[in-house]
């Protein structure tokens, strides 16, 4: 973006010589205004965004001296000032410096000395605003780390007061998970196709909340696949643009739908909480809502109290058959969970099949079932596993929390129960290291080496990172980058032909991902070492 100049003289002449003596465009300026006079100049400056300006020490009406003066005592503009002068006189420059001048030339101006002023007031413009993003990118970044405590409900004192300083909440606020539909949809996208769609997601968040930006939160703690972002949502939002909460919600679900991301966006609505300090609790209903999603009809919104929350005055819990149904799953009986399923189901049917119905006896079986996993690996997210299980049983013409879907996933989740008892972590880690160590050129996948070794993926996925401290697919990333930076220092090949023997297609992205890792291009990396 070019930077915007205005040029003050009285002497019509000097003007148009100053701005016809360079190519200004080429320069990367823009000739905004030309003053005759000081206060001319100074009314353009008070209305009008101006980068630099040119002034002559002498005018009438108020002088260049005078218009620097009243530019700072008004803090009116944070542009660069340039003096100029025909008085080779010390005690004039030794004046506009004092009152904050950038620089002070003599006429007649050459054409050397204005672009060499011109380089000086560019490199010092892109400082200042480096300088500034630098700022804002780590107060940014603070907030963020300070709401990720809050998320996760481990967070002292001076965390919420930070957050309470640097965002604005209101007495009703809620988490927002923002969520791809369909887990399943990720296999049909390579790593940066997925981080692409992410950024667009993020931005049309950013763009839809406006001054409000600042709520989105990109990076979700806990998951293994980086597929949602999140914001805080607080009623003011809805209220200041004279809508209801829900009309907010659709009216960002429509502008996901606008941008065509390729894939279905769904808005997990954590239950409202009357205080940032219980921000964890609207977090973790938000997270319940992604793994029982799936026993609901689809749609694009899901407010966990719509979801979650149901009369029990008007719905009957089927208890004896859910809880023979749970012990048939705990048991790993085939036969007993078909059997058991199907009674519940005829029970229902009789007690009246309306949603509510449904919803409640789900929640009850989906919830003792979690429980179950966690007696066996409290450390595992599981409904995260839930998730995983729920969508991969899922066949053409199966429909949501229905019969034949209720049993396809009984007998997923019996299976898993094995998983956890077997304690299969060490040798499938083993062996998923050598996987890697044999294959990492190859587009490997958690949920395909999770089949391989007959291991669920999502439970993969969260031991893998336990034992290693980050994600399967950062691991695989920083192995190749690891395997790539050998490459450089043993070898003539070019950084295209590293990267595809690497696994990486995208040159661009393989040399995003060595920066990160290694601190410097790979060109740079090889010339260091090889001196």
């Amino acid at each position: 973006m070019s930077l915007r100049v205005m040029l003050a003289d009285d002497e019509p002449y000097i003007l148009e010589g100053l701005s016809k003596i360079i190519d200004w465009e080429a320069e990367g300026y823009e000739i905004v205004k030309k003053a005759s006079n000081g206060l001319e100049a100074y009314e353009y400056i008070k209305n009008n965004k101006v980068d630099i300006i040119f002034a002559d020490i002498q005018m009438p009406k108020m002088t260049g001296l005078e218009l620097l003066q009243r530019i700072k005592e008004e803090n009116l503009s944070d542009a660069y000032f340039i003096i100029v002068s025909g008085f080779n006189d010390f005690k004039y420059a030794q004046q506009a410096i004092r009152y904050g001048s950038m620089d002070y030339i003599l006429k007649p101006v050459s054409k050397e000395g204005l672009q060499e002023i011109l380089a000086k007031a560019s490199v010092l413009k892109d400082m200042e605003l480096k300088e500034l993003r630098d700022n804002a990118g780590m107060k940014r970044a603070y907030l963020i780390q300070n709401l990720m405590m809050l998320l996760r409900g481990k967070f002292e004192d001076r965390h919420l007061d930070y957050i309470k300083t640097n965002l604005r909440l209101s007495e009703k606020i809620r988490y927002i998970h923002v969520s791809f539909d369909s887990i399943r949809a990720l296999d049909e996208y390579d790593e940066t196709e997925l981080l692409s769609i992410k950024s667009r997601m993020l931005e049309c968040c950013r763009n839809y909340l406006g001054a409000n930006e600042d709520h989105c939160i990109k990076d979700i703690p806990g998951y293994e696949e980086e597929y949602e972002i999140g914001f805080i949502y607080c009623d003011y939002m809805a209220k200041e643009r004279d809508i209801t909460e829900k009309e907010f919600m659709e009216g960002l679900s429509r502008t996901f739908e606008r941008e065509n991301l390729g894939i279905p966006i769904i808005l997990l609505i954590g239950k409202s909480v009357d205080d940032l300090s219980k921000i964890s609790h609207s977090y973790s209903s938000a997270s319940t809502l992604r793994s029982f999603k799936n026993f609901r009809e689809r749609k694009p919104i899901y407010f966990y109290e719509e979801e979650m929350q149901v009369n029990e005055k008007k719905v009957a819990l089927c208890k004896k058959e859910l809880d023979a149904l749970i012990e048939a799953i705990e048991l790993n009986d085939k036969n007993g969970i078909d059997n058991c399923t199907d009674k519940l189901f005829d029970e229902m049917e009789t007690a009246s099949l309306v949603s509510e119905t449904i919803n409640m006896n789900t929640n009850y079986l989906l919830f003792r079932l979690i429980h179950l996993a966690i007696e066996q690996d409290e450390t595992v997210n599981q409904e995260e596993v839930m998730l995983y299980i729920s969508e991969n049983v899922f066949d053409t013409g199966i429909a949501r929390g229905s019969r034949v879907h209720t049993k396809n996933f009984a007998h997923e989740f019996a299976d898993y129960l094995i998983t956890l008892r077997k304690n299969v972590s060490r040798g499938v880690l083993a062996d998923i290291e050598k996987e890697i160590s044999e294959n990492y050129s190859q587009n490997l996948t958690l949920r395909e080496l999770s089949q391989k070794y007959y291991v669920n993926s999502s439970y993969l996925g969260q031991i893998f990172k336990k034992k290693y401290g980050m994600s399967f697919k950062d691991y695989l990333s920083n192995y190749r980058v690891q395997v790539a930076a050998s490459l450089l220092l043993k070898s003539d090949m070019k950084i295209a032909q590293i990267a595809e023997e690497v696994g990486y297609k995208d040159t661009d992205y393989f040399i995003n991902r060595f920066i990160a890792l290694k601190g410097c291009t790979p060109s740079k990396y090889r010339k260091n070492f090889n001196i």
